[in-house]
């Protein structure tokens, strides 16, 4: 029916036997160098720069995601956890450039000190490597690690002591010999775990978390030092493998207090967790998660009452 009226339509245009005039428009509109496409290359790469742009923006000064690399922050957090950072809780310096393209500068923008017990990142000096550790001393403290007990201003931190924390065994948490001796256990499933020694620790403003410690290690016995104006003094949660403000920079660690300046910004939540046996392959993307850990909060909660 529509190829009829159609037809009808040209016919009544041009007459029977009567040959139609060229269209030139018609002829334009099917030449090849017409329907050639012409490719804004400058506008592209601009638009492209401007999203990277607000891509390294949102990074640098309002929140980027991490990956945990190690288990100095164990058992709240495991090597194979993603997580989010927020950059402007504390402020900005200069290692909150995403890849810290500039050399140690005195001074924060809008500088905030953190909480004790504050998740936070650290960027040691002439260095670029992150580190994730907790916050424990503010300027002025003077602290002290005796045998494993941590000492604010002489003042011991309570510790108390929990039942032993039960960690699966996967790629990423092989729980070895040299870090947890005898701590690996077969389970009556069948199933591999780490059993570890936990304890509760609760600072002065009432932060509270759970430590590891496995026993006597040279990491046992630091200090007395005071926490010098505009430092924070650092310490890992899993405190004999922690490359903290106890070690010192020849061994990797912080060496001591460190500058506010060199903190990027504070852990807010995992986003998800790897066990360390993901490849190319997308299948063995899915089986890889760790499951639980999405969605979990980094914010330390206060002990009930303070």
């Amino acid at each position: 029916m529509d190829m009829a009226a159609d037809s009808v339509m040209e016919n009544e245009q041009f007459p029977q036997g009567q040959a139609s005039a060229p269209d030139e428009h018609a002829t334009a509109s099917v030449s090849p160098a017409a329907a050639h496409h012409h490719v804004d290359w400058v506008g592209e790469i601009r638009s492209i720069a401007l999203l990277l742009l607000a891509v390294l923006a949102f990074h640098s000064f309002v929140a980027k995601p991490f990956y945990i690399p190690s288990e100095s922050m164990m058992p709240v957090l495991l090597k194979g956890d993603r997580l989010v950072v927020s950059k402007y809780p504390y402020g900005w310096s200069y290692v909150s450039p995403s890849f810290h393209p500039l050399p140690f500068l005195k001074g924060r923008l809008f500088g905030t000190l953190p909480e004790r017990g504050d998740i936070v990142i650290v960027t040691p000096r002439n260095t670029t490597e992150d580190y994730i550790k907790r916050v424990i001393g503010l300027p002025g403290d003077v602290i002290e690690v005796r045998a494993g007990q941590v000492m604010i201003n002489n003042i011991p931190v309570p510790q108390y002591t929990l039942p032993p924390l039960r960690i699966p065994v996967d790629a990423d948490a092989p729980c070895p010999a040299f870090q947890f001796p005898g701590a690996l256990v077969h389970g009556q499933d069948g199933k591999d775990v780490c059993e570890l020694p936990v304890r509760r620790e609760v600072l002065p403003n009432g932060k509270t978390y759970q430590i590891i410690d496995v026993g006597p290690s040279a990491l046992d016995w630091y200090g007395p030092v005071r926490v010098p104006s505009g430092h924070l003094f650092l310490m890992g949660d899993n405190r004999d493998n922690s490359a903290d403000s106890r070690a010192p920079l020849a061994e990797r660690g912080l060496g001591g207090p460190v500058p506010f300046e060199s903190i990027g910004g504070r852990a807010e939540f995992i986003t998800f967790s790897l066990n360390g046996n993901t490849t190319w392959n997308p299948m063995t993307w899915i089986g890889s998660l760790r499951s639980g850990r999405a969605g979990t909060t980094l914010r330390t909660p206060r002990e009930q009452g303070r």
